[in-house]
């Protein structure tokens, strides 16, 4: 947890000022019952009203002073917990937002959620009580017990007798303690994984009258996770008895020692009655202690889940990016040939998700030239999306390499080299705001005419112009109020409005009639002349008129070329065809 501290530093003032304030209430507290002592000893006793009076009234102002001081460290406390928290939930977002796609497949999603709300909210509750309880509780017990100390020192060797005892009770707990909590946050990710896929997928669910085994699933985890809260809380419950049985058990043995020594005249009435008011506030303390360290054993466990991901470096990033005005091996032949340095190369790139399972993709050699488009087709599961997921750096090749322009794309910075491409993926993904909002992800300082032009392109101008706001329409969280194919063209229309050198469409046309779909690419290629544009599709259809076709399967390149090259040389491609048009179409 020392870790942390380092998001305390803008909050200097407040750690240091909080606990001080809470200090001087501390000691105002403890100075109590000798004044009772005294007000008892020579006031009561001997009848003196005047000094009841002054004393009373004394022990009032320390009392309106050590509210005041409280209150003072309430607001350090506060102010200072709430910017740690605040802080830290910005680094992590910050920092989770630079993960890879590997990255966030490693802890996942519901996960993630759960160390930047309630890992972070346990770290926040623990600073507020690091101020406020952790100096004045450890000082009233040592106080009090100094205190009582002088008053009677053989009355305080009881206290000091039952430490040891209450040292071992809370030894136990929290070697007991610590591992369930640590299983309990695994537990609550776990349902937050099944409630995150609930409410997700609930139409799938309801289409599928799957509502009652989720039911029963979800209430599997929430049982699971609550035998887990409840052994926690068993542990955690003996504490408080347990160190108010020791603590109870010395003040019956201090009582009984006590009215001996008042018997035999070694001890006044007035100082009994401060030892035992000295007992009560160490037993007060002590139950805050107790409380405290089962928040600091949650707060450690929160705080290791937190560093875990602190700890997690991207895979990728910019660390190794160098100028992009790096030089790098183009075949010169090929380079001559045409003219120009493709636009994309593969360089016997190979990749797999998992590193010892199965490769996604295998020795994928290709060049693509500036201004082609190339449609790409496969079986499911071939490595299409892989292979265009790979250029934008999604994912790094686990063999060989990919360059944008000659140069290797782990040589760009990311947002330089992102800021070329204009990806649509298969999920269309839409956020909250209005549809010009979502459009101009693609090109934040986008004209109108720019978002137009890009609407119009990506055949959505028909049904935004239906639409009553027209480019102010709202937008639900994901599209929930569009259909599948308003939300694809609106996922293009954002892809093509910063006019990326290279556009890659992954199966985007899937929702989409065949007639919008081919006014779409008649519309792509009137105005995508500067650009290179990968189409990744299942349907033959939407890749035959493309000026060269990738055709994968199992993950390796089986065939390139046109349409009609394909038709006589690849056999898979022939298979696809076949699969999807009539044998007229596929004879022509």
């Amino acid at each position: 947890m020392l870790k942390f501290v380092v998001f305390l530093k803008p909050y200097k003032k407040e750690t240091i000022l909080g606990p001080l304030f809470k200090l001087i209430e501390a000691i105002l507290e403890l100075l109590l019952p000798t004044m009772v002592a005294l007000m008892i000893n020579h006031g009561v006793g001997k009848g003196d009203t005047h000094y009841v009076w002054q004393m009373g009234l004394l022990m009032l102002l320390m009392t309106i002073l050590g509210f005041g001081s409280s209150l003072v460290c309430q607001f350090y406390a506060a102010r200072a917990s709430q910017g740690f928290g605040t802080t830290l939930r910005n680094t992590m977002f910050k920092h989770i937002s630079s993960f890879s796609y590997a990255d966030l497949d490693k802890f996942g999603t519901p996960s993630l959620i759960n160390r930047i709300t309630n890992d972070v909210n346990q770290l926040q509750t623990a600073v507020a009580m690091l101020i406020r309880l952790v100096i004045r509780a450890p000082f009233i017990c040592i106080g009090a017990i100094i205190m009582s100390m002088i008053l009677d020192f053989r009355l305080a060797l009881v206290l000091l007798a039952a430490t040891p005892v209450l040292a071992l009770i809370l030894y136990v707990v929290i070697t007991k303690a610590s591992p369930l909590y640590r299983l309990y946050q695994k537990k609550l990710d776990k349902i937050a994984l099944v409630l995150s896929e609930n409410l997700t997928g609930v139409r799938v669910i309801r289409a599928f009258a799957k509502r009652r085994a989720e039911r029963v699933k979800f209430n599997a985890a929430s049982d699971d996770l609550t035998q887990t809260a409840i052994r926690v809380g068993r542990i955690s419950a003996l504490l408080s008895p347990a160190t108010l049985l020791v603590v109870n058990g010395a003040i019956i043995a201090i009582l009984w020692i006590g009215g001996i020594h008042i018997q035999y005249g070694s001890l006044t009435q007035g100082e009994i009655i401060a030892f035992i008011n000295y007992i009560t506030q160490i037993l007060l303390a002590l139950i805050v202690v107790t409380n405290l360290i089962i928040l600091f054993t949650k707060a450690a466990t929160s705080a290791a889940r937190i560093q875990e991901v602190l700890d997690t470096q991207a895979s990728i990033s910019d660390t190794a990016a160098t100028s992009t005005s790096t030089s790098t091996s183009i075949d010169r032949e090929e380079t001559i040939e045409h003219g120009a340095v493709p636009a994309i190369s593969f360089d016997h790139v190979s990749f797999g998700y998992n590193k010892t399972g199965q490769m996604a993709l295998s020795d994928v050699v290709v060049n693509i030239y500036p201004s082609e488009t190339i449609g790409i087709i496969g079986g499911t599961g071939s490595g299409k999306s892989t292979f265009v997921n790979l250029i934008p750096r999604f994912y790094d090749a686990v063999e060989g390499r990919v360059q944008v322009d000659g140069i290797d794309v782990r040589q760009y910075k990311l947002e330089q080299l992102r800021q070329k491409i204009g990806i649509v993926p298969q999920k269309a993904l839409l956020f909250t705001g209005t549809i010009a909002d979502n459009i101009r992800w693609g090109h934040e300082h986008a004209t109108d005419e720019e978002v137009a032009q890009a609407v119009a392109i990506a055949q959505a101008d028909e049904f935004i112009s239906n639409l009553p706001e027209k480019f102010d329409a709202p937008i639900t969280r994901g599209g929930l109020n569009l259909s599948g194919g308003q939300k694809q063209r609106l996922t293009i229309a954002r892809a093509i409005v910063g006019n990326p050198q290279i556009l890659i469409l992954d199966d985007s046309s899937s929702a989409l009639d065949f007639a919008t779909d081919a006014a779409l690419r008649k519309s792509l290629r009137e105005n995508s002349t500067s650009m290179t544009v990968l189409l990744v599709s299942q349907r033959v259809s939407s890749v035959q008129h493309a000026d060269k076709i990738i055709v994968f399967d199992e993950g390796r390149i089986v065939g390139i070329g046109t349409h009609e090259q394909l038709m006589s040389s690849s056999e898979v491609y022939q298979e696809i065809n076949r699969s999807q048009l009539s044998t007229q179409e596929v004879d022509q």
